[in-house]
């Protein structure tokens, strides 16, 4: 045997001197990605809190504001394809430090506007870009790279990071806005941002052979599979892969199921939820406090939901989640009261525990039928996500200022999730030659 190939380097439990090693250096990268990602969520969380105060200092309609929440949100999805294609060619960590630092310009930089096209710059457009550069597909290529098995759980537990993490800071940051006023929760998340910055440029690697070592439970005759080229850089990788993938009927299904997702959290619970309870006199504190716990059974919720994935039939899965947040959407404008009360706490866990649970097995089919593929198309499967959300968060404002109310949307909503449901089912079971 060649004294270039040494078994330990192969060998995920053992270092290159033969010692045991306890913890495999997937699971510290993981946890750097954990936080960045929680880090990411901050101003994620902050529209919900912050369309009353910006309506009540500016006058703005909020209509107007929801309308820089959808080019967020858009942006947030578009973004992600590209920002895939470019951690396969810049890396991992120079791609996350330079999102962290676009949250945190845009995020800070809010304090001085005055007028409605500098809320879209500032929080759809810079901080859009910074989030999307951080969104799930920064997820899948964590996982594709450092993990062969548990794959199905630790994109569960990422997933939950983000999602959970945007939705307890709700708490904190309404709390600020309501104190003090929506500039501290501008910069409290800018420096939120920056506070990671130094764990992902100390901590986290790009690849598992940057510490001499494989993927978490790789074999140990692992070749990692190449990437293929493809002319113009990452932008001619992120397009060719999708004009491969639209050729596909699967990736139609999960782009339209993963649509109605956005529409259903992002664009609609996660973007109006406060404002549609403070509707019916709940206070704002409270009504915030609710999304957090939201965020809370989320985490339960999602890392079951890798668990799941890893042992059952990914499409069932999505069929189940997508019928049961349809349900819960429809029953949801019957619950609207002053106070906090127990079928309103019962809605909040249910509908936590679906919330983004969605997110691995859609990973998985991703992984499933594009194979090396699959980040890049998860992150145009998220883009779809995102346009979903965009979409449903303007027209939601809209139908409150033309209404007076957001019922109508909770129904829609609901419809929809029941047709996304249909549609997972309809994904077929195995990849096509």
């Amino acid at each position: 045997m060649s004294s270039e190939i040494a078994p330990p380097v192969s060998t995920p439990s053992t270092t290159p001197t033969g010692r045991v090693r306890r913890i495999h250096p997937a699971w510290p990268a993981a946890a750097v990605a954990f936080l960045a990602l929680v880090g990411a969520a901050a101003f994620r969380a902050a529209p919900s809190v912050l369309i009353d105060p910006l309506h009540d200092d500016f006058g703005w309609s909020r209509a107007s504001i929801s309308a820089a929440v959808s080019v967020n949100l858009v942006l947030y999805g578009l973004t992600a394809p590209f920002a895939a294609a470019l951690m396969e060619r810049f890396g991992i960590r120079k791609v996350v430090t330079a999102a962290l630092a676009l949250i945190a310009l845009g995020s800070g930089l809010t304090v001085f506007m005055t007028t409605t096209w500098q809320l879209v710059l500032l929080w759809g457009v810079l901080v859009g870009l910074g989030t999307g550069s951080m969104a799930l597909a920064f997820v899948a290529t964590v996982t594709d790279r450092w993990f062969v098995a548990r794959r199905g759980l630790v994109t569960g537990i990422l997933t939950a990071g983000g999602a959970a993490g945007q939705l307890v800071f709700l708490p904190v940051l309404a709390t600020l806005a309501e104190r003090y006023d929506w500039q501290t929760v501008s910069v409290t998340v800018s420096f939120a941002a920056l506070a990671v910055v130094p764990l992902v440029l100390l901590f986290l690697r790009n690849r598992p052979e940057d510490v001499g070592t494989t993927p978490y439970g790789a074999p140990a005759d692992y070749v990692r599979p190449a990437t293929p080229d493809a002319p113009g850089g990452a932008v001619g990788r992120a397009l060719g892969v999708l004009r491969s993938a639209a050729r596909t009927r699967v990736f139609w299904l999960l782009a339209g199921t993963f649509a109605i997702c956005g529409a259903s959290t992002n664009g609609l619970v996660g973007t109006h939820f406060v404002p549609a309870a403070h509707d019916h006199g709940m206070p704002v504190t409270a009504a915030a406090s609710l999304l957090a716990v939201i965020g809370i059974f989320d985490l339960v919720g999602t890392i079951a939901s890798g668990w799941f994935t890893d042992r059952f039939d990914a499409r069932k899965l999505l069929g189940i989640y997508y019928l049961l947040r349809g349900i819960s959407l429809m029953v949801l404008p019957l619950l609207f009261a002053q106070t906090v009360h127990p079928p309103m706490i019962a809605f909040i866990i249910f509908y936590g525990l679906d919330w983004v649970a969605t997110v691995p097995p859609t990973v998985a089919l991703c992984r499933k039928h594009f194979g090396a593929d699959g980040p890049i198309v998860f992150g145009w499967v998220l883009a779809s996500h995102q346009i979903g959300a965009g979409l449903v968060a303007f027209l939601a404002g809209l139908v409150r200022d033309r209404f007076g109310g957001y019922d109508a949307a909770f129904f829609v909503a609901g419809g929809l999730c029941a047709i996304a449901a249909g549609m997972a089912l309809a994904i077929a079971k195995s990849p096509r030659r």
